[in-house]
């Protein structure tokens, strides 16, 4: 089974991308083959220079350790540990310095300095979700993936999330690929990247 077919596409340093199209159109799938989560059967990805397809896995998850934030539609959060301890970890894992004050500073800008301690099952999904963003940022990545960020979000905790996403990005000047069925959000993408049926069907040149 095909998933995606002849796919090219650059998206610029900088930029803001968003994929669209219906569902089963190949949009999460092209997204974590960007993010080298994935291997694709033919064809090549690159990131920054680097050929993430040349790489074995422990190759990629270094060049994503190094470069890249994501942001999932679920969360992503580890129950276990509390919301400082979730963006703690990816600093840690990277034996980053002053990691404990980099944290509180990524919490407090998505406005959750109230909430250090507390469990994900003690928070609001828009609560979940600005940890998520935080836990994202904190590395301060070249490169951000946004699966469907607002997908499990009422329309209010919803605009408010990708409100925040759109400032904190453009703060940090991060290239952003957003995958999306919110069209208002795509509109505000440099670059709107449509599949249909594993296919681009419309990509504007840069």
């Amino acid at each position: 089974m095909t998933i995606l077919d002849n796919i090219n596409l650059q998206v610029k340093s900088g930029e803001t991308a968003a994929i669209v199209g219906p569902s089963g159109a190949g949009k999460s799938t092209l997204l974590a083959l960007l993010a080298g989560l994935d291997e694709p059967t033919s064809g090549q990805v690159w990131i920054d220079g680097t050929e993430l397809t040349a790489l074995d896995e422990d190759g990629r998850a270094s060049i994503r350790n190094q470069q890249v934030g994501f942001v999932f539609q679920s969360f992503h959060l580890l129950p276990a540990f509390t919301a400082l301890e979730n963006v703690l970890l990816p600093l840690e894992l990277g034996g980053i310095a002053g990691a404990t004050e980099s944290a509180r500073k990524a919490l407090e800008q998505v406005g959750l300095t109230h909430r250090l301690r507390h469990y994900p099952r003690q928070l609001s999904g828009g609560e979940k979700q600005r940890v998520a963003i935080a836990r994202a940022f904190v590395t301060r990545p070249a490169l951000l993936f946004a699966d469907e960020p607002t997908g499990n979000l009422d329309n209010k905790t919803g605009q408010y999330i990708m409100n925040l996403l759109f400032k904190l990005n453009a703060r940090h000047n991060t290239t952003l690929v957003l995958v999306t069925h919110d069209v208002s959000a795509a509109k505000r993408c440099i670059r709107v990247i449509e599949l249909s049926a594993g296919k681009i069907i419309n990509f504007p040149a840069g």
